[in-house]
């Protein structure tokens, strides 16, 4: 019930209860304050101010716009960019594959080449191995004749020691001394 006072207080005491007698009269508020608001406005049309306020609007807007298609620009320049880096990394996926295919030929290759490598290094060391083999035994065939022939001398010298005389033997040794002397002048 207070709000419902209260409020009818409110409406009682506007000023539109204020206003009293003919509205054409510089008694009534209303028309002071409508005379006020006509002055008010024409001053504002006078001094040009809805042209100004249109012209920051424009200004504003022509700042918006530039804005935006600035952004615009930057985009379409980060899509190309974008776009660019893309297509580099590509091309680079593309030679790192090319690379790893490579390696991997060079890698085979090399180890065909050292397989090969391997079959020459064995051949060559069979070839030693074989040589030193033959050489071992041509020095065993030759130790063997030096024996026999020692051997031989040896008993040849044990049959001539047994049938050649103490004289027979001084003939030979001053005949061999002849002949040496012979040869050596």
């Amino acid at each position: 019930m207070n709000k419902l006072i209260l409020i009818a207080a409110t409406l009682m005491a506007s000023p539109a209860l204020a206003a009293t007698g003919p509205f054409f009269s510089l008694r009534n508020t209303n028309f002071i304050v409508l005379l006020a608001f006509i002055l008010f406005v024409g001053i504002l049309f006078y001094m040009k101010v809805p042209a100004k306020i249109g012209a920051m609007l424009d200004a504003r807007a022509a700042a918006i716009k530039a804005e935006l298609e600035e952004a615009r620009a930057l985009r379409e320049e980060a899509k190309t960019i974008l776009a660019s880096y893309e297509r580099k990394q590509k091309e680079m996926m593309e030679q790192s594959e090319r690379i790893v295919s490579g390696a991997k030929e060079a890698a085979m290759a090399a180890a065909v080449q050292a397989k090969e490598d391997l079959k020459v290094s064995i051949a060559r060391r069979l070839a030693a191995a074989e040589e030193r083999i033959a050489s071992a035994e041509a020095a065993a065939v030759r130790e063997v004749r030096e024996t026999a022939v020692d051997v031989a001398i040896a008993a040849a010298s044990d049959v001539l020691a047994r049938q050649m005389s103490a004289t027979a033997s001084a003939a030979s040794i001053d005949a061999a001394i002849a002949e040496v002397g012979a040869k050596l002048h």
